[in-house]
C-alpha cells in the first residue's frame, strides 16, 4: 500500500457514569474509528461523575461530549453520535478506501 501516513487521532469522550446516551456515544465513536482511521487512534472516556473538575478544561457544557483533541483544529461534538455521516464530517475524517 503506497499512501502516505495517516495522521493519529486523539479523541476524548465526557461522559455521565453509564448512561444510555453515553454507553450509545463510546460504541458509535469506537466504531466509526475501527472503520476509518485504522488503529491510528486513542479514546480516551472521561468519566464526570467521577472526575466532574475535568470538563472545565474543554469547557464541557453538555454530555456526552466527543473532543477531538489532535489533529488541531480542536472540534467538539454532543450527543450519542449516532449519525455517522455528521460525526465524520464534523471531525473532518476521511473514509477508509477499501
Amino acid at each position: 500500500m503506497a499512501k502516505s501516513k495517516r495522521e493519529f487521532w486523539q479523541l476524548k469522550l465526557y461522559v455521565a457514569g453509564q448512561t444510555p446516551k453515553s454507553v450509545a456515544a463510546l460504541t458509535n465513536i469506537k466504531k466509526y474509528c475501527e472503520e476509518n482511521l485504522d488503529g491510528q487512534y486513542t479514546i480516551e472516556v472521561v468519566d464526570l461523575v467521577k472526575n466532574p473538575q475535568l470538563a472545565a478544561g474543554d469547557q464541557i457544557l453538555a454530555i456526552p461530549t466527543l473532543v477531538r483533541k489532535v489533529p488541531e483544529p480542536i472540534r467538539k461534538i454532543i450527543g450519542d453520535l449516532s449519525n455517522e455521516e455528521k460525526v465524520l464530517v464534523g471531525l473532518d475524517i476521511k473514509p477508509l478506501v477499501k
